[in-house]
């Protein structure tokens, strides 16, 4: 293992005391009765211990077990509001559903504050105050496509947006309607170019990889004015990375991420231009949410750096929280850097004993 300099070795260990804050702030909040959400208070009412009096760290989260997926799939959705924001606006966005019923997660400013954060990792040279943006991705219940929006306002843009329903697109994939999803991609697509002939003034774009590959094949988007490409999807690996920079997009800011409704947004090690290092790795917006990086087999086990293993998240907000959850995903364990003195992940992709299972259609 790499040695680490001195200076960001301090850093790490910064980042440690704020995340085992951060648990015990959100640890307090979500077993207080005052508080607390009636999934959580139900939860401790059924321990043989006080999570508030055991839980110093996040290591302590162990104590716990891990957060199952079911618990996210049907009613009430209220059990999940927290008693201290009680009377605030609730949005509810879903995630999956394209069989069964779909996970779904309550938001109230998580999302906002989530992009806030992502925005100042955006240079303002090609993601400018004052552009518009096009949101060419999943919509509907989903919170990505009001996410997007909010960045695009919070940076001074007004957003547009092109209807896009995944779940659609995953099922013309399982019945093999290939000549139905290619006329189903051209609609989209169509749409998202006629907005960027009407409006002179959107320079940003969010979209997925095969639908950036796909809008790329009509119009040259240099051209059309965009100077910064936020982009996000299951298929986005160093492959897809090297022919979006150096084949698609040559000359637009290209900015690889990770997000989903559970997390937030994770952020990208910024791209070497003199290295021509490729590979993506990620990293959580800490201490809000957590990576490890573990055994499938032994979802206790961190694996080494460098090593494979399944995508174990942790959510910790007011509005929200989630111990380790064993995401769809898997890759490399990576090790803290200088912008993020906190575990990444590299190569991500979907976890291999579901990847028989799971349809990423437009993703």
């Amino acid at each position: 293992m790499n040695v680490i300099a001195k200076p960001l070795t301090e850093k790490i260990a910064a980042a440690r005391r704020q995340l085992d804050a951060q648990v015990r702030e959100m640890v307090q909040w979500h077993f207080d009765p005052a508080t607390g959400c009636p999934f959580w208070l139900d939860y401790a009412g059924r321990l043989d211990f006080d999570p508030r009096k055991e839980i110093g760290g996040f290591s302590d989260l162990k104590l716990l077990g891990h957060f199952q997926d079911e618990w996210l799939r049907g009613g009430p959705v209220r059990k999940w509001v927290p008693k201290g924001l009680a009377g605030k606006p609730v949005y509810v966005f879903e995630t999956g559903g394209s069989t069964g019923v779909p996970k779904t997660r309550i938001n109230i400013n998580d999302f906002q504050t989530d992009y806030e954060l992502f925005s100042k990792t955006l240079s303002e040279k090609t993601f400018p105050k004052g552009a518009d943006w096009l949101m060419l991705g999943p919509s509907g219940p989903r919170r990505l496509r009001l996410a997007v929006e909010h960045l695009c306002q919070h940076r001074g843009g007004i957003c547009f947006f092109v209807d896009l329903d995944p779940r659609w697109v995953n099922k013309l994939i399982t019945r093999g309607e290939m000549q139905e999803l290619d006329l189903y991609k051209n609609h989209v697509i169509n749409q998202g170019l006629t907005i960027l002939r009407a409006h002179d003034n959107i320079q940003c774009l969010f979209t997925t990889p095969k639908l950036l590959e796909a809008l790329c094949e009509k119009i040259d988007l240099r051209k059309a004015g965009i100077k910064g490409i936020f982009c996000g999807g299951t298929e986005m690996n160093a492959q897809f990375h090297r022919f979006a920079r150096e084949e698609l997009v040559p000359g637009i800011d290209f900015v690889p991420t990770y997000g989903n409704t559970l997390m937030g947004l994770a952020t990208s090690k910024p791209f070497d231009s003199k290295k021509k290092d490729y590979t993506i790795t990620y990293y959580p917006p800490s201490p809000r949410a957590v990576f490890e990086i573990v055994n499938p087999d032994n979802l206790d086990e961190t694996v080494a750096y460098g090593q494979t293993g399944r995508v174990l998240l942790t959510t910790l907000t007011r509005e929200f929280f989630m111990p380790r959850f064993p995401e769809r995903d898997e890759g490399e364990r990576s090790e803290p850097i200088e912008p993020y003195p906190w575990d990444g992940v590299s190569n991500l992709r979907l976890f291999s004993a579901l990847q028989e299972s799971v349809v990423v259609g437009v993703y």
